[in-house]
């Protein structure tokens, strides 16, 4: 099977592994949550990947650059999300800190991407 470039970052394979870890949290938040925060956090965590993927299939580094700067902006929205669910008790500090810090080093990944990517538009 081939294997496309988007499968082969680092930080997509990271976004990838976070979209389980939250669909696996959320599994467990309160079920009138159902249609609010769960389904924004999982579809703010999949937006994370699915920006990278569909970026990285873009013909010019300026285009790919602004999905990246889509997927940024979606894990900050999962950031903001994952206060809010801390804040009404769905989340334990514990798995607040170890998502959190997750999240964060996948902003980073995708700063650096973005920094190499318009490097090489310049």
């Amino acid at each position: 099977m081939y294997k496309y470039y988007f499968e082969k970052l680092a930080v997509w394979n990271n976004a990838r592994v976070f979209v389980k870890d939250i669909y696996a949290i959320t599994s467990v938040f309160p079920e009138n949550e159902k249609f609010g925060i769960t389904n924004q956090i999982r579809r703010a965590t999949t937006s994370i990947t699915a920006n990278i993927a569909e970026g990285m299939s873009r013909n010019t580094e300026k285009e790919k650059s602004r999905f990246i700067n889509i997927s940024f902006s979606s894990c900050i929205e999962v950031i903001n999300f994952l206060i809010i669910s801390n804040d009404l008790g769905f989340l334990d500090h514990e798995n607040y800190v170890q998502l959190r810090t997750k999240a964060e080093d996948i902003t980073y990944q995708l700063n650096s991407l973005n920094k190499s990517l318009n490097k090489s538009q310049e």
